[in-house]
This record gives C-alpha cells, sequence and structure tokens, in this order.
C-alpha cells in the first residue's frame, strides 16, 4: 500500500528527530548536559559571523530576545564568548570558545557513529539510496546548517 505524502513528511522528520536525541543523549554522556539541534546551529551560525544578538536572530530566524537567551545560555556553558569589537570598543561580539568547538566536533563525530550503526542496521547500500534520493529531491545546497529555520534556502538560489 502506497503511503501518503504527510506520512512520509512525519517519518523523515521523525528520522531527524530520532538521530538528534540520541546525539544529544551520548553528548550528554560525554558532559555536554542538555545540548540540542538548536544550539549546534547557533555556533554554525555564529561561526558564519553573525556576532551580535541581532545577526544571530536574523541567521537563525528567530527573534532577537530569543537570540540573546540562546546566547546567554551558551555563554554559562562555556561555548561561546563576548569579547569587545576590535573596531569598536563599545560593541561586544560573539565568538564561539574552544569548548564550543570541542563539542562541535564530538558531535560530528557522534553522528558519524550513529550513522555507521544505521549502515549496520540496514545496510550501507540502502543508507547510500536514501541520501542520494534526498539530495536529488531537495538539491545538494538546499540545507545550510546555520540557518534551520523553513527558509534555510539560500536568498541568491
Amino acid at each position: 500500500m502506497s503511503r501518503r505524502g504527510a506520512d512520509l513528511a512525519l517519518l523523515l522528520l521523525a528520522g531527524f528527530r530520532s538521530m538528534a536525541d540520541r546525539g544529544s543523549e551520548e553528548l550528554s554522556k560525554l558532559g555536554y548536559d542538555d545540548v540540542r539541534p538548536v544550539h549546534d546551529f547557533a555556533l554554525h551560525s555564529i561561526l558564519a559571523g553573525a556576532d551580535s544578538a541581532s545577526e544571530l536572530g536574523r541567521a537563525m530566524s528567530i527573534t532577537k530576545q530569543a537570540a540573546a537567551k540562546t546566547i546567554t545560555l551558551l555563554e554559562g556553558r562555556g561555548f561561546v564568548a563576548r569579547e569587545p569589537d576590535p573596531s569598536d570598543k563599545r560593541r561586544m561580539q560573539l565568538r564561539v570558545t574552544e569548548r564550543g568547538l570541542t563539542m562541535m566536533r564530538e558531535g560530528e563525530a557522534i553522528f558519524d557513529r550513529l550513522r555507521t550503526e544505521w549502515e549496520s542496521q540496514v545496510g550501507a547500500d540502502a543508507v547510500a539510496a536514501l541520501e542520494q534520493t534526498l539530495q536529488s529531491y531537495v538539491g545538494a545546497d538546499v540545507i545550510r546548517i546555520d540557518t534551520p529555520g523553513w527558509d534555510a534556502r539560500d536568498p541568491e538560489a
């Protein structure tokens, strides 16, 4: 029996949530408590140049207030630091700390292991075929890790 489009969308979302939740659990075991995908999106956005709450809000398609809360949380966990802007001492800019970079690298390694587990479960060819199918459907450059919102497409595309 053919599945409906909404069922497929929900399966894709559930697949993302399952991997993201497992990744968060594994990061927690390494001492990175309560890390969520949105934190990774924020760190990638900061690395891509969003060095203020306003810029982070725009990059992540969230309000400036929500961005400020995210920054405070990330700063409290040691993933982000605020420092004076060298060109304007009145302005503070964001920087991903070494702890933040380490957490991101460890998270990437966890997702590599999760992919390997999935390949062991369903077969490497099946995972590669799914990945290729999804890329052919959405395009290879559609998803930008620094923009998690529904408008994650490159505005220049």
